[in-house]
């Protein structure tokens, strides 16, 4: 496996000030490269993110729903904003893709990514990269692909248009888990309300021992208020289309999942934020994690047929690279 990584600068602070927080609100790049370089560390964990079967299912179901399953395995693939590399590593795993790359804003996010690689013995390079100007040739790659990276991105026509520049003609490329317009108002207000009660009803005796140092929950809140930094877009189904065709792309399609399972899946995350992590037992993470399950079920089998796609919280998008005209 080749560990490279190019123009690999030295990460920031991992803990970013108020004054830091307050200076990128003037500059969403830098806000980009402080939150994600202060999650990098442990974003795995927050998240959920592991390299195993659950996650390896996960991601190649996501990446079939909206691209199908006949043109894999691709030779060559790239991760744009791969933080810590779990579509990419995970897809590989998968048998979908067979060499990777990794490029992410954040220099934390590229070592975590490659460390992670590394690990599970997957050919896998990497480079610091802003996706409005990829740092790679024309026609470079058989795909390109993305998890919850478009949104954070200053002009995304831009970033389509490079993607569409570093592929090769007929090469696709896969964006999946950007928030839909509806899907973030509700996610947003669901995660604010059972912040508030959670951290207040922690304030009483019977319940402190369910509380977090007020430390921890002062640098949650910057957190969060980073995130709101740089959590740039949302995205209607059919808009980001028609931003995709506008970038050049041809055969596009936007798919959307997670209604029910997000209305149950980000109280439940916000609760497990604020709450100390040894309350967390094994039994609560089966019972989240099965009950996300089911409701994804539900969402998949019955609701999408019945709810407008608008309504859901994660949009997919795909498309690919005009083919190369044939000579006569």
């Amino acid at each position: 496996m080749s560990d490279r990584t190019e123009s690999l600068a030295p990460a920031p602070n991992p803990h970013a000030s108020a004054d830091e927080v307050q200076a990128a609100y003037e500059d969403p790049k830098l806000a980009n490269v402080l939150y994600h370089d202060w999650e990098a560390g442990t974003y795995d964990e927050k998240w959920s993110i592991s390299y195993d079967e659950r996650c390896i299912e996960y991601a190649t179901d996501v990446f079939t729903a909206v691209a199908g399953e006949e043109d894999g395995p691709y030779p060559t693939a790239m991760e744009l904003g791969s933080g810590t590399g779990f579509f990419l590593l995970n897809l590989m795993q998968g048998g979908v893709i067979k060499k990777g790359s990794v490029t992410d804003l954040s220099p934390g996010m590229v070592e975590v990514a490659l460390r992670n690689a590394e690990q599970l013995g997957l050919d896998v390079d990497g480079r610091v990269a802003d996706a409005e100007r990829i740092p790679y040739e024309d026609d470079s790659f058989d795909l390109v692909i993305g998890h919850a990276v478009l949104h954070h991105i200053p002009d995304v026509e831009a970033s389509l248009r490079e993607v569409l520049r570093v592929l090769k003609p007929g090469g696709r490329f896969v964006f999946a888990g950007e928030p839909t317009k509806v899907g973030d108002l509700y996610a947003r207000k669901l995660g604010q309300l059972t912040w508030w009660l959670t951290t207040n009803l922690t304030k009483l005796p019977a319940l402190s021992g369910w509380r977090r140092g007020q430390e921890e929950l002062d640098e949650s809140s910057r957190a969060a208020a980073l995130e709101a930094v740089v959590d740039l877009h949302t995205f209607d189904p059919s808009e980001l289309e028609r931003l995709s065709l506008a970038a050049g792309a041809v055969d596009v399609r936007a798919v959307t999942d997670e209604f029910s399972a997000a209305l149950a899946g980000w109280p439940i995350r916000t609760f497990e934020a604020a709450v100390p992590d040894e309350k967390l037992t094994l039994r609560w993470r089966l019972f989240a994690y099965k009950l996300w399950l089911r409701l994804s079920a539900v969402d998949k089998k019955l609701l999408s047929k019945v709810l407008p796609r608008e309504l859901f919280y994660n949009v997919m998008i795909t498309g690919t690279k005009p083919p190369e005209p044939v000579e006569l």
